[in-house]
C-alpha cells in the first residue's frame, strides 16, 4: 500500500474512529499539558547520568549538553509542525504512516512501544532500590511490582487521573531543579545566606585542566553518555491528542521547549560544575547533585536527592505506561496491531492496550531480577538506540509532510521548521553521525557499537515484518478489486467496467 498523501478532514486526535468505544476522551486539562511538556525533559538520567558525563568531557560537557539540546529542538520543532496540523495519539508514528508509507508508521511505533515497556522495567528496578534502602522489610522486586501496579491503576481509571499524578510528579521535579539552580547560583556569587564554599566559583570552570581537560574529542563522547537522557520530550505530542484543544497544546509545548532544556539542563549542569571542580571524587563517588548539594552543607543531601529521583522514577513509569499504551492503541487503529488494542472503556481508557503494556513491562521486570546479564542486558541494547531512529525518522517525515500540509490544508502550518529544508537535513546528518560515532564505542557490555547494532538488529525485523504485511494487505486488496471487477449473475456490466 503506498502512503496516503491527504490529510484527514480532522485531527483532534479524540479518536480517528468515531464509533463507539473506539475513541479517546478529552480528559487532560491545560495544567496537566503545561507540567507534562515542562517535566517531560526532566528525566531520571538528568540526575543519575550527569555524573558520567562530567567525569568524561569535564566542564565540556555542557557543549555536550547544548548540542544535543540544540538537536531536540529542531527536531521537536519538526515534530511540532506535524502534530499542530494534525495531533493524534500516534504522533510521529502517524505522520511517518502518512508521509513515508505504511510500513515506516508500524515499524516506528512498534520499536519506539518496545523502548518504553523495556523503560518500565528499568524505571521500577531503580524505584525498587531506593523503596528498599528506605523500608527494607519489603523485598526489591516486592517494590517494583507495587509501583507498576499502582500506576496501571491510574491509567486504567482515566485519562484524566494520569495527568493529575503526572502534574505533581513533574511538578516535584520542576520546583527541586528551580531550587537547586537558585540556591547553586547563590552560592557562587558568595551571597547565600549561612554558606560559605571554598571551592565554589566560575573558576571551575577552567581552573582544573581547562575547559575542556581531555580535548575537544569527549564532547563526542559526552554526547553519548547524555542523548538518551532527552527522551521523552516528545510525550506532550502524544498526550496532546486527547486535551480540549489539541493544536494549542502542541504550539505551546514546541515553542517552549528552548527555555525548558535551557535552564533544566543547562542551567542546572552549569551550577553543578561550578560549584565543584569537574575531577571532585564526590561528583563520581556520591553523584553530580548530591556532591553539589553536600558541598554546601545542606543536612541530608543524599535522601533529599533520593526522594526527587524516585519522583523522577514515578513519573518516567507513569509516562512511560501512558505512551506505550497510546502508541498501542494508535496501531490498533491503523489495523497494524490487534484491534483489541484500539477498543476503550467508557471512560475513553483503552484498556487492553495499557495491560498488554504493563504486562510486557512486568516480563522485562522478571528477567532484570533472574537474567540481568543475558537476557534483560540484551532488551535494554537492543533497544537503546531507539530515541535516534524516533528522531531520524522525524526528519524524513517532515520533509514530506511539509509538502502534502502545503498542498492540502497550509492553513493548519501555524508552527513551521525554521529554515526549511536545510535545518532538517543538518539535523538528520547530526543524529546519523552520532550512530556512526557510536559504533566506535566498543567498552563495555553496553556499548555503543553492542547498542547499534543490536538495536539496528530489532529495526530490520521488525521492518522486514512491516514489508511482509504490508504485502499481504496488497494482496487482499488486488483480490477484493479483482472480485469487484467479476461480473455478478443475473446482472449487466457495470458503470465503468469494461467487459
Amino acid at each position: 500500500m503506498t502512503s496516503q498523501s491527504t490529510l484527514p478532514k480532522t485531527g483532534s486526535g479524540h479518536g480517528e474512529s468515531g464509533d463507539p468505544g473506539s475513541s479517546l476522551h478529552a480528559g487532560l486539562k491545560n495544567r496537566h499539558l503545561s507540567m507534562i511538556a515542562i517535566g517531560g525533559v526532566i528525566g531520571a538520567g538528568l540526575f543519575v547520568g550527569s555524573s558520567s558525563g562530567i567525569a568524561t568531557a569535564g566542564p565540556g560537557i555542557l557543549l555536550s549538553y547544548a548540542l544535543v539540546g540544540t538537536l531536540v529542538v529542531l527536531v521537536m520543532r519538526m515534530l511540532g509542525e506535524m502534530s499542530a496540523a494534525n495531533p493524534t495519539s500516534g504522533s510521529f508514528s502517524a505522520h511517518a504512516d502518512r508521509a513515508l508509507g505504511r510500513w515506516a508508521g508500524f515499524s516506528i511505533g512498534w520499536l519506539y512501544w518496545f523502548f518504553w515497556v523495556v523503560v518500565l522495567a528499568v524505571e521500577a528496578t531503580a524505584g525498587a532500590k531506593i523503596l528498599e534502602s528506605w523500608i527494607p522489610g519489603v523485598p526489591q522486586w516486592g517494590w517494583a511490582l507495587i509501583v507498576m501496579a499502582v500506576l496501571t491503576a491510574t491509567n486504567l481509571v482515566s485519562v484524566s487521573s494520569y495527568g493529575e499524578f503526572e502534574f505533581w510528579f513533574a511538578g516535584i521535579k520542576v520546583v527541586a531543579i528551580g531550587a537547586f539552580i537558585v540556591v547553586g547560583a547563590l552560592a557562587i556569587f558568595g551571597v547565600l545566606p549561612g554558606v560559605h564554599s571554598d571551592k565554589a566559583g566560575f573558576g571551575n570552570l577552567t581552573e582544573h585542566g581547562g575547559f575542556l581537560p581531555h580535548g575537544p574529542g569527549a564532547i563526542l563522547t559526552g554526547v553519548l553518555l547524555v542523548v538518551f537522557s532527552f527522551m521523552g520530550s516528545e510525550i506532550a505530542t502524544l498526550a496532546a491528542g486527547e486535551s480540549e484543544n489539541p493544536q494549542r497544546a502542541v504550539t505551546k509545548s514546541t515553542n517552549s521547549i528552548i527555555w525548558r532544556i535551557g535552564v533544566f539542563y543547562l542551567g542546572s549542569i552549569l551550577v553543578v560544575v561550578s560549584l565543584l571542580p569537574w575531577n571532585d571524587p564526590s561528583i563520581k563517588e556520591e553523584g553530580s547533585y548530591v556532591a553539589a548539594l553536600d558541598s554546601l552543607g545542606i543536612a541530608h543531601a543524599g535522601q533529599i536527592m533520593n526522594f526527587i529521583v524516585l519522583t523522577s522514577v514515578l513519573s518516567c513509569l507513569n509516562s512511560g505506561l501512558y505512551t506505550a499504551s497510546r502508541m498501542a492503541f494508535s496501531l490498533g487503529q491503523r489495523g497494524d496491531a490487534p484491534r483489541a488494542f484500539a477498543r476503550t472503556t467508557s471512560r475513553g481508557v483503552p484498556r487492553a492496550a495499557i495491560l498488554a503494556s504493563v504486562a510486557f513491562g512486568f516480563v522485562a521486570v522478571f528477567f532484570n531480577y533472574k537474567f540481568p546479564d543475558s537476557v534483560f542486558l540484551f532488551l535494554v541494547n537492543s533497544s537503546g538506540a531507539v530515541a535516534l531512529f524516533v528522531w531520524l525518522v522525524i526528519c524524513f517525515s517532515q520533509l514530506r509532510m511539509r509538502k502534502i500540509i502545503k498542498a492540502e490544508a497550509p492553513e493548519k502550518l501555524v508552527v513551521k521548521m525554521w529554515l526549511y529544508p536545510y535545518l532538517t537535513w543538518a539535523a538528520a546528518a547530526l543524529i546519523v553521525f552520532v550512530l556512526g560515532y557510536m559504533l566506535t564505542d566498543t567498552e563495555g557490555a553496553s556499548s555503543g557499537r553492542t547498542t547499534v547494532l543490536l538495536s539496528l538488529g530489532v529495526a530490520a525485523v521488525v521492518i522486514v515484518i512491516a514489508l511482509v504485511k504490508e504485502k499481504v494487505r496488497g494482496g487482499r486488496t488486488a483480490a477484493v478489486e479483482a472480485a469487484a471487477d467479476e461480473v455478478p449473475v443475473g446482472c449487466g456490466p457495470r458503470p465503468g467496467r469494461r467487459v
